[in-house]
């Protein structure tokens, strides 16, 4: 009863408390999907859940919003009438942390990189209910870099890569399965959102991503944080995506484009909108926005003076310093 007490009043929060991502917007159920052997993941609105089943308990991936709790608890236990041990927060997105608290409650010990407790936490402070600033939501145990778990008969590493989606993305290694939880790293066949305003970055999530590709080979199962299960040949696409939408952006914004006439331009992306990349979360016209504050951002403001004007300023600026010389 305290458990469906507290998806009750998470209801209405679970969402808004902090930017999250629903993959077309639509109510939709959860559904537990066999990945490999003993490894599953839950499907539904939300971020993928990763699951893994074993002797010594259940270990558990992200956990989507808070109204999904008692539903993606009842599919646990069509499988395994254990309660979940250990439940890993890839990030802090709400579609991927909005059921911590029940979790919690149910039993589960929250693990993540330091940075999400922290992003956790600064969401408090303008939390505007109680329920919005409950602290059972935060991570119980963090790391910085890395950390391997000995569960169910196998190693599971997990390590922190940098400023990718957000600035305390963990990626989830099944290595005896040979299997990988990436997270929002990868939004399988569809523009990544990447969090500018929390650490993210597009360098970082093409890092990322090719950090996580030389960890796979053509066996490995790869489950995205939002799509369909993928391949080492889907990491490599995205990665190779977002390299070609970075360095064109960069050079139309280096050649005095405004934010505006990149966003107008389709030519560099329109192999990929063929493919249904812009029918995501994220359409065609937010990554190129995003692209566009990414590049701003790491190269700074562009001098859109002629390069005549630029010369009669610096001639003046020479001619002021001589004065100031004399005096």
């Amino acid at each position: 009863m305290r458990l469906k007490s507290l998806i009750s009043i998470s209801f209405l929060f679970s969402f808004f408390f902090i930017t999250a991502q629903n993959d077309g917007g639509e109510k939709d159920g959860v559904r537990l999907i066999q990945v490999k052997d003993n490894i599953y993941m839950i499907e539904g609105k939300g971020g993928n859940i990763g699951l893994s089943f074993g002797n010594d308990g259940v270990f558990m991936i992200d956990d989507k919003f808070a109204e999904d709790s008692e539903d993606i608890l009842k599919e646990i236990k069509k499988k395994d009438k254990n309660l979940v041990q250990f439940l890993i927060n890839t990030h802090h997105h709400g579609d991927h942390t909005g059921g911590n608290a029940n979790m919690k409650e149910a039993g589960a010990t929250i693990v993540a990189h330091e940075n999400v407790r922290k992003r956790l936490t600064e969401s408090f402070k303008n939390a505007s209910s109680k329920a919005e600033g409950d602290t059972r939501k935060l991570p119980t145990i963090t790391f910085t870099e890395d950390m391997t778990f000995h569960y169910n008969g196998e190693e599971i590493m997990i390590f922190h890569v940098h400023d990718a989606h957000t600035d305390g993305d963990a990626i989830v290694y099944f290595t005896g399965s040979n299997v990988i939880h990436t997270g929002d790293v990868l939004f399988n066949g569809k523009y990544p959102f990447i969090d500018l305003d929390n650490g993210g970055s597009v360098m970082g999530s093409i890092r990322a991503l090719e950090k996580i590709a030389m960890l796979a080979d053509e066996n490995t199962i790869i489950i995205p944080g939002h799509g369909n299960i993928a391949s080492k040949n889907d990491l490599e696409a995205t990665a190779s995506m977002l390299s070609v939408l970075y360095r064109r952006v960069s050079y139309h914004y280096v050649n005095k484009k405004s934010e505006a006439e990149i966003i107008a331009m389709r030519d560099f992306t329109k192999r990929y909108d063929e493919k249904g990349f812009g029918n995501g979360f994220i359409s065609t016209e937010k990554m190129l926005q995003t692209l566009y504050n990414d590049v701003k951002k790491s190269r700074g403001a562009i001098d859109k003076r002629t390069l005549e004007e630029q010369l009669q300023d610096k001639v003046r600026q020479q001619k002021e310093k001589l004065e100031k010389d004399k005096n």
